[in-house]
């Protein structure tokens, strides 16, 4: 099974880094961290640095295509015409196709949410209905479909458990959800909005604004980060090839 996960410049990297803990133990799993081509993907925090190891090009029709979201930089991301045109691409053959947190915009914006139901992060929810979906903002996970969208960040770890389940069945998932101690236990309770106070929200919006308001890396330090990241990816890609 080839699964594609999309990553891009302002990503938020739990969004699929959580996933990726449990879906790279799936039996006869290839995964792929794609986008426009190979090469240092910098997130939302301007100091982490992921890297895409293969190209949109290179992966036209993966199984099981996973995208997430962005406090920085999902509308601008959401408006990039090659990610849209390779999202209904791969959407066309594929057997899942999935969201965490405003990952779900970038489905919307490619026009894969058309009349469908939908969930995403509280604050992107309007965004979804904007593209013609169907905003669910009480569910941890939505499938409509081959289309399974999760609610904020965190939530990527719930879906591709339950993802899991449906691939390899109960008791493996059981078997990963052990391997990976996944027993959430929170000292808090404000998990949700409707759980949240009015402070707590407020706070959680001005939290939100400082986030957005972070400076990327300048373009010379990402062109450092390129060439530092290209023997590593073509190392990866090569112990791939082999087995």
């Amino acid at each position: 099974m080839q699964i594609a996960i999309v990553v891009y410049p302002g990503m938020t990297a739990l969004d699929v880094i959580g996933p990726y803990e449990l879906l790279h133990t799936i039996t006869g799993a290839e995964l792929r961290f794609v986008w426009h081509e190979p090469g240092p993907i910098v997130a939302d925090s301007g100091v982490l640095v992921l890297a895409a190891t293969h190209s949109f090009d290179e992966t036209p029709s993966p199984d099981l295509v996973l995208v997430g979201g962005s406090m920085a930089s999902t509308v601008r991301t959401a408006a990039d015409e090659r990610l849209q045109a390779w999202l209904r691409q791969v959407h066309a053959t594929s057997t899942w196709t999935v969201s965490v947190c405003s990952g779900s915009v970038l489905l919307a914006a490619a026009g894969l949410l058309e009349g469908r139901s939908a969930t995403s992060h509280w604050a992107a929810l309007p965004l979804l209905r904007t593209h013609g979906a169907k905003p669910v903002g009480d569910q941890r996970i939505v499938r409509d479909g081959k289309i399974v969208t999760a609610a904020g960040v965190s939530a990527g770890l719930d879906l591709a458990l339950w993802l899991y389940g449906e691939i390899e069945g109960r008791d493996r998932a059981e078997a990963a959800q052990l391997l990976i101690e996944y027993d959430p236990q929170p000292p808090f309770d404000s998990g949700r909005l409707s759980k949240a106070s009015a402070a707590t929200k407020a706070r959680a919006g001005a939290l939100a604004k400082r986030l957005i308001s972070r400076q990327e890396l300048t373009g010379e330090a990402v062109a450092i980060s390129k060439v530092l990241w290209t023997n590593m990816i073509d190392r990866v890609r090569g112990l791939r090839t082999r087995h």
